[in-house]
């Protein structure tokens, strides 16, 4: 049975040295939570730094670390020196990758050092694993600490399964170019099967960025990279719900909770909880709750606010100065509002466990949670869960990825300190009934969508994508198959080659002077249709008389304009439909509209149908007038014989009863063929891929879902293939 490996940067045990030597503890938090049960319920790995650097071990040491992480704890430790720790994880992490993705490049530090240590570690996590992992397992490789190791056990492990999540948010293209090692995080991000975000919008800008850098298109998700369909999809984690909500009937938290609101005596309570990090918004916070108190006055010696900041990279000159500036705020609002008998902030600079956090959750009117960026913030949900009551209220910043689940709270943006204090003021002043209404809502939510829930929806989304890769696989055109084919075709004596032109038999689909048959493919079609046995068909979408021009000479079948027109051996041309084309002046001033507010796009008039061509633009561009032209034209077509096709950038337009399909069947219908080859590459082709009997050989050209039975990889491979054919 294959096994599953979670692999993250740090492990879920905490290791420490004492007196009486190395003492082992489960670590309690979002992660190691989320996948425990996993972890702990089939046959499973994790491996991750141990958390203690070599400098501090013992050869002893690393031998008891080894030995009982992996029999206690299911676990395997990786080791790293103290330069590792801080060139890696202090510097390209955190001072790199953290600033650039959290959208702070005044912090953001591109040193080189840096980038060689993050590689270097990278290998070190894969070299110390690579021994565990076989063939056919499943491995889920966490955070931004290991971009690159996806890309790693793929090249070693090419039948595994990987997926990849990412923690913290992706960032727009426009920031993310701004890195020098771009394409080497891409790529090795792209060594996954399953890539996972939080929220849509993160899942958007790394297709944006894939698609610039890399030039990978997607379709509903996927991506072709190589031979492997890859997927990007949107995991949102959700928390521990039933350990928060149940949290209440402990009955230490119970009374700890009374104590809180004991001691504030009967204010209400503002909560705010957080690591130290420019990311979180805390000076904004605070100046918010000032901000509140200025402007509502009624609120005073009525409303406390207990600040918890967790200690965070203290000996970072920048997170000092960020504490002290808090401390200075703090400072500040105690001082201007504050009386003899009320302190509106209480600072707290230490973590808490968890017993007394849910009882501060309890306890709290309203929990403010402003990062001005974040991933997802747990802390949001593990208040709303913790409020078993359902009449507190949580004020919510835009940018954090929670906002996208948790829009029943009050929404804020926290750049605008006046917008925050209105926020506070809002929840504060909300009445009951509607704080439950909104609370019940988000309680379901939470409950269904739990961290269990997470983990399991991406392990079986990863099962379904290496299902879906399989597949693809067996429809490759490989040698072995190539050779079977060609052995048929060799034993019969009626048989039928239709091939598509543009994109199948050359490269490129724009301009007909580009497209131009080359001597190599004209003398190779020419060798085909001299054989008596073949009846050989081309079938394109280009005009009758481009096509007149480049294969009149030739002694073959010519279908144009998507079967608008056909050409018998050495006959004329006959135009198969009779249509109208008055349909033509409603639709050309739309493409010409969206042509003048496009760079780069053109329009292309064909004798019946028009297309429109963007292969030029800018692709974040392209799309959004994409998606505007197939919305204005889904409608205006709706009660007409026309149809929109989607090409290799490029929308067609065109009457319905003209197609590739029904042009094929004319040949089709001619004969019994004994055998029958046909080959396309995009939704145009489709129609006559429909319409093949189960016995032919049908082959897409390129990726993507396709009716056809084959697939192969470029126009360059279907040369090969046919000059085989003809030399057979």
């Amino acid at each position: 049975m294959n096994k599953t490996i979670f692999i993250s940067n740090r492990l879920p045990v905490t290791i420490k040295r004492d007196p009486d030597g190395l003492k082992f503890s489960e670590s309690i938090g979002g992660l190691a939570t989320g996948l425990k049960s996993v972890h702990e319920e089939g046959k499973s790995l994790w491996a991750g730094w141990c958390g203690l650097p070599n400098e501090d071990l013992k050869k002893k040491d690393i031998t008891e670390i080894s030995e009982k992480l992996f029999s206690e704890y299911q676990s395997a430790p990786v080791f790293l020196t103290q330069d590792d720790i801080d060139e890696y994880y202090y510097g390209f992490c955190n001072n790199t990758v953290w600033p650039l993705f959290h959208y702070f490049t005044e912090q953001i530090q591109y040193d080189p050092l840096y980038w060689e240590a993050y590689c270097r570690v990278n290998k070190k996590f894969f070299d110390q694993i690579k021994d565990l992992i076989e063939d056919g397992d499943r491995i889920w490789v966490h955070d931004y600490q290991l971009f690159l190791l996806p890309k790693m056990i793929r090249e070693a492990f090419p039948k595994t399964s990987i997926g990849f999540f990412l923690h913290i948010p992706f960032p727009s293209y426009e920031l993310f170019r701004l890195l020098p090692w771009r394409k080497e995080l891409l790529e090795g991000i792209l060594g996954s099967d399953l890539i996972g975000f939080h929220t849509y919008d993160y899942v958007r800008h790394f297709f944006s960025s894939v698609r610039r850098l890399l030039g990978y298109e997607h379709n509903l998700g996927y991506m072709e990279v190589g031979e492997r369909l890859v997927r990007a999809d949107v995991f949102p984690m959700g928390i521990d719900y039933k350990r928060y909500h149940e949290a209440q009937k402990k009955q230490y938290i119970q009374e700890e909770t009374i104590s809180i609101l004991e001691k504030v005596r009967g204010t209400q309570l503002v909560l705010s909880v957080d690591r130290l990090d420019y990311t979180k918004g805390i000076p904004g916070r605070i100046k918010a709750f000032s901000e509140f108190l200025r402007n509502n006055p009624e609120y005073r010696e009525k409303v406390t606010m207990i600040l918890i900041v967790a200690p965070s990279r203290i000996e970072v000159e920048s997170y000092s100065e960020l504490l002290k500036e808090i401390q200075e705020l703090v400072s500040d609002t105690n001082g201007e509002h504050g009386t003899i008998g009320w302190m509106p902030v209480w600072f707290f600079y230490r973590s808490f466990s968890f017993e007394n956090l849910t009882a501060l959750y309890a306890a709290a009117d309203v929990m403010l949670v402003t990062p001005l960026r974040d991933g997802m913030n747990l802390v949001a949900k593990e208040y709303v869960a913790a409020r078993v009551d359902k009449r507190g209220m949580l004020v919510l910043s835009e940018t954090a990825g929670a906002a996208r689940e948790l829009g029943e709270a009050v929404i804020v943006n926290a750049n605008n300190i006046r917008e925050v204090a209105e926020g506070i003021r809002s929840a504060l002043q909300m009445n009951v009934v509607e704080k439950i209404s909104r609370n019940t809502i988000l309680h379901k939510r939470l409950s269904q969508y739990d961290v269990e829930f997470w983990a399991n929806d991406f392990l079986n989304k990863l099962l379904e994508v290496k299902e879906k890769q399989h597949y693809n696989l067996l429809q490759k055109l490989t040698p072995e198959k190539m050779k079977k084919m060609i052995s048929e075709m060799n034993k019969a004596e009626h048989r039928l080659l239709m091939l598509d032109y543009d994109g199948t038999l050359t490269g490129f689909k724009d301009k007909p002077e580009d497209a131009k048959p080359d001597k190599e493919l004209l003398s190779l079609i020419d060798k085909l249709s001299s054989e008596k046995r073949n009846e050989l068909v081309i079938i394109s979408g280009r005009d009758h008389q481009t096509m007149e021009s480049w294969f009149g000479g030739l002694s073959l079948n010519l279908i144009a304009g998507h079967g608008m027109w056909h050409k018998e051996l050495n006959g004329k041309w006959q135009q198969s439909e009779t249509l109208s084309n008055d349909w033509k002046n409603t639709i050309r001033p739309i493409l010409d509209v969206h042509t003048a507010r496009t760079p780069g796009s053109f329009v292309e008039e064909k004798d019946y149908s028009l297309a429109w061509h963007y292969r030029r633009c800018e692709p974040e561009l392209a799309a959004v007038r994409v998606s505007e032209l197939k919305d204005v034209l889904g409608d205006l077509t709706s009660n007409l014989n026309i149809g929109l096709l989607s090409g290799n950038r490029v929308i067609e337009i065109k009457d319905t009863t003209v197609n590739k399909g029904r042009a094929a069947s004319m040949w089709l219908n001619k004969k019994n063929w004994d055998f029958i080859f046909s080959v396309g590459d995009d939704w145009t082709d489709e129609d006559m891929f429909m319409i093949l009997p189960k016995t032919a050989w049908s082959v897409k050209v390129g990726g993507g879902i396709s009716a056809a039975i084959y697939r192969i990889e470029s126009f360059k491979d279907i040369r090969k293939l046919l000059k085989r054919m003809a030399d057979s």
